[in-house]
Parts: C-alpha cells; structure tokens; sequence
C-alpha cells in the first residue's frame, strides 16, 4: 500500500483528466444536433459526422499510441504525457467559448487531430508509468486501482453533469483539464525505466555543430519509433503476450459493439430514454468503481492474474448474453451490476502483459496493446451497427432484435476462451535472458 501510496500524483492526474473528458459526454449528441441540425430530432449528417470521427480517431490511435509509448521509454513517461494532455484543453475551451455551427465545425476538426494523438495514450502512459514504479507481484492490484481511479472519474463525471447547463459544463471541463495538466506537471515524478535519467527530448552532443545536432536528434528519434515489423517481433516473443493481444482485440471488438448498439436495442425493445441508459451507466460505474478500488487489491495477491482475467471476461460475456435475450425493462438493470465482476479483465490483462516485457519496452508494450485494442474499436461499429439496424427493421430475415447483442455476446466468448489457454509464465525479468527483440535506443 505504501508503493500505491507513491502513485497518488498519478491518480490525481488521471481523475481530473478522466473527469474533464468524461463529463461532457452526456452534452456533445444535444451540442451536436443544436449546430448541424437545430430544431430536429433526427440528423444523418450528425450521425456520419461521428462514425466518421471514430473512425478517423481510431485509426490515429493505432498509428500514434505504440510511438508515443515506445518514445516515453526514452523520453520520460511524464515528458509525453504532457503532450496529449495540453492537446485536449484546446477543443474544450472552443466549446466553452461558443457552441455555433461555425465553432462545432471548429471543435470538430481539432478535437479529431487531438484525438489522435491522445484518445489513447494517456492511458498507455498511466499504465507504463505504474509498471515502472510497482513490483511485479504488485502491478495486477495497482493496475485494478488505476481503472478503479479512472471508473470514479467515469460517474463523478456523468453526476456532475446532470446539474450542470450546456454551457457550464464545459466551462468546467476546461478548468479541470488545465487543472490536471498544471497538477501533472508540478507535482508528477519522472520515472526512469533504464534506471537512468530520461534523456530530453532535444539533446546535443558535446562537441556537435548544430546542425549535426540536429540531424543526429532526428536519426535518434526515429530510431525509437517502432515499426510494424518491431511490433510483429514483440507479438511473437512471448506466448502469453500473443495470447493477450487475442484477448484484447475481441474483448475490444466486444465493448464497441455495446457502444455502438446497447443504446439503440434498449430504445427499440423498452423505449428506453437517455436518462434511463445513464442510469445504467452510473451502477456499471458505481459497481466498477467499489471492485476495483476495494476487491481487485485484495483478490489479486491470492488469486493468479489469468483466473481473474478469465472470471472478468466471463462475466463480461454472461452480460452481454442476458442483455440480449432481456425479456422485461429492470433486466439491465439489474445485470449492470455483473460490472463489479468484468473490469477484472482490463487490469489483469495489462499486468500480464508488463510482465512479458522487461522495463526499458513497457511503453512500447502498453502502446502495443492500445493499438491492437483501438483497431478493435475501429472494426466493430463497421460491423455490429449495420447488424443492428438491420434487425431492429422490419426488414429483418427474423424477429429477434437482440440478435446483434448475442453476436457481440460470441466475440467476447472467444476472448473469454483464449483466456483460459493462457499459462502462468515467469516474468522476463526472471529470467537470465530476453527473448523480447528490443528496439536499439
């Protein structure tokens, strides 16, 4: 508990930047349809506008994450974490200012830049950051804190917004985000994952004319970008790393299919309205929050990290099975709090995987799995929406509206039994040699 105690900066940081972000969720679809389409319900282009958003931002976060996680290995995990955090200020502050067509307009386009650099990476960072400073015995409980910290940011978030107007609340998701980076810059610790001090970002050699400085800046920078064959070599280095990465992108391909389709089966079967799916929310978010703050940190010591990935995902899987079949509205209520059991997975997945990986490729390795997992996210809508609409139609080959939800239900299925193939392996560090391919720094 002392180390967790060490991490409290870095779970402040997280809060307020979880709060930031997630606090104005509930406002952007009613900001959205008011500047493209004032006066109506309905709107296509609001629609195509977002999946084209996420789709773009997805794409971004596959390319940037593993190069920003594999730089911050160098660089400093507090050095980039600066960078998306700073980015994310600057579409807020638009909406804060304005919420016309022309400033959406404005939002949209620098919120999809910013994304792509950051959508992803303050998370990879996080997690990298907590592998450097916990043992390895320890990192499955501080992993289950860290989602614990960024559940409780999660539904202080969606609170705060229900007695919060349009404009306010994205006055105050400015202030808090600026709050969060000032507090991460001033009071957040560097790590060193050589042991050594992270080199700066623009470092000159003694002796070295600028412009030798420069060009040798440049050759050292894209050296510590990883390419896609790096990538494939750290996938195969270890079994259990490849097995987690199996886990990530169905489990993924599973939570953006519920994104992309839980909130429009509930409107169809129960007429369920927003305030109703946000209820919802808030017991997966209450539930998460209390198991993952309070279980995970004593379970994880007693029971292997693969048996709780494996009763994470279960559980994960049953959920989205009852959500499918639903035949009354309480229903999902009352599976919402199979949540306190499924965050299991992310944190347990995560800590399986630092340990494959020795301490100088922890940012390259986390970003690695954000990628594989924003891929994911980019694959699923494209699917699992189409399937949705189709048999919420009248159109439909057969009357079962939930039959896109039992579908999702089978690619969580399959990440919850490739999850009871992995082994319990020694952690590299253990062993006398790597077999991981490192990228020279």
């Amino acid at each position: 508990m002392e180390k967790l105690a060490g991490l409290r900066h870095l779970f402040v940081t997280v809060l307020l930047g979880g709060f930031s972000g997630f606090i104005v969720i509930p406002a952007i679809t009613d900001v959205t349809m008011s500047a493209l389409c004032p006066g109506k319900d309905e709107c296509s282009l609001a629609i195509y506008l977002t999946g084209f958003q996420q789709a773009i931002i997805g794409l971004g976060t596959v390319v940037m994450t593993p190069v920003i996680g594999n730089l911050s290995d160098a660089y400093g995990r507090k050095a980039l974490l600066t960078i998306p955090m700073a980015l994310s200020i600057i579409p807020l502050a638009i909406l804060a200012y304005s919420r016309t067509t022309t400033y959406f307009y404005a939002y949209y386009v620098i919120r999809t830049l910013t994304a792509m650099i950051g959508e992803g990476s303050i998370n990879c960072l996080a997690l990298a950051y907590v592998a450097d400073n916990i043992s390895e015995g320890q990192r499955a409980s501080a992993f289950g804190v860290l989602s614990g910290v960024a559940s409780a940011a999660f539904v202080c978030g969606t609170l705060a917004a229900r007695f919060l107007s349009t404009a306010s609340t994205f006055q105050v998701a400015t202030l808090v985000s600026m709050i969060a980076t000032v507090y991460m810059r001033v009071f957040l610790k560097e790590t060193s994952p050589n042991g050594n001090s992270s080199q700066p970002l623009l470092k000159k050699e003694p002796g070295m004319s600028p412009d030798d400085s420069n060009s040798s800046e440049k050759i050292q920078t894209f050296k510590k970008i990883p390419s896609v064959g790096d990538l494939i070599s750290l996938l195969k280095s270890r079994v259990a790393f490849s097995q987690a990465a199996v886990v990530v992108f169905f489990s993924s391909l599973a939570d953006g299919g519920i994104q992309a389709s839980l909130l429009y089966f509930l409107k169809a079967r129960f007429h369920f309205n927003k305030d109703q799916f946000a209820d919802i929310m808030l017991i997966v978010g209450v539930t998460g929050t209390i198991s993952q703050l309070l279980f995970m940190p004593l379970l994880a010591p007693r029971v292997s990290e693969e048996k709780l990935l494996s009763i994470g995902l279960f559980m994960a899987c049953t959920n989205i099975f009852l959500n499918s079949i639903a035949w009354s509205f309480w229903v999902p209520y009352a599976i919402a709090a199979l949540a306190a059991f499924a965050v299991f997975a992310t944190p347990c997945v995560r800590s399986i995987v630092s340990k494959q990986v020795g301490p100088n490729e922890q940012g390259k390795a986390q970003g690695c799995i954000s990628g594989i997992s924003s891929s994911a996210q980019i694959i699923s809508p494209l699917i699992f929406s189409p399937l949705t609409a189709l048999f919420l139609s009248q159109g439909a080959p057969f009357y079962f509206p939930g039959f896109s939800i039992m579908c999702i239900g089978f690619a969580s299925m399959i990440a919850f039994i490739q999850s009871t193939m992995i082994r319990a392996v020694p952690p590299i560090s253990s062993q006398p040699t790597s077999n991981s391919n490192c990228i020279e720094a």
